[in-house]
């Protein structure tokens, strides 16, 4: 079993994911891709080291969300090493509507799935890498859960879904899980109380 309690040798201050670098083949069609499909801006581009680099972004808070570098001397593995890359959306309706934007590219593994505590739909871009986006629901689910999730359906009925779904799945409010997680970093990190 993975001890799953953090254990730093010094007090760590808050730190968030907030953009992932990737090494692409063709670096021309991942940005189009990611220009095309996530409405990212291309912030910077230029080389460094004999590498070329792309800066994309979907936020005026951050200068880039998503880094991909082409080297050419790199040399790929049939699959990529990246596990997934998740972009978060504000509510399911705004899940769905970029569901519904997607749907007509025909993307390489689209599909829907609900995890209790977001929902979320997946594919590849392309070059295998795994793509999630994703809302919170008002629950916490333990996790890995899922079920499949039918995106296409209307919000009334993918919410009567979920209802169902968490008859199933022993669940909390999101709150409630947000509030002890607080108090675990807290203590973790030595802090009085949570930023």
């Amino acid at each position: 079993m993975i001890n799953t309690t953090p254990t730093p040798s010094v007090r760590l201050p808050d730190a968030q994911l907030t953009h992932v670098g990737v090494y692409v083949r063709d670096l021309s069609a991942m940005v189009a891709f990611y220009r095309r499909t996530m409405g990212m801006l291309l912030n910077d581009f230029g080389e460094m080291n004999g590498r070329t680099l792309a800066f994309l972004s979907r936020s005026d808070n951050e200068h880039h969300q998503l880094v991909l570098a082409h080297d050419p001397q790199r040399q790929f593995g049939s699959e990529s090493s990246l596990n997934q890359v998740s972009f978060r959306v504000e509510s399911l309706a705004a899940l769905r509507d970029f569901y519904l934007a997607l749907h007509p590219l025909n993307l390489a593994g689209m599909e829907g799935r609900h995890h209790g505590n977001s929902w979320s739909f997946y594919f590849f871009d392309p070059e295998g890498n795994k793509i999630e986006i994703y809302a919170v629901t008002q629950w916490q689910v333990q996790q890995p859960w899922r079920r499949p999730m039918d995106l296409t359906q209307p919000l009334d009925v993918l919410e009567q879904e979920t209802a169902a779904y968490l008859k199933e799945v022993a669940h909390r409010p999101l709150a409630e899980w947000q509030a002890e997680v607080r108090e675990r970093l807290a203590e973790a990190n030595g802090h009085e109380e949570a930023a």
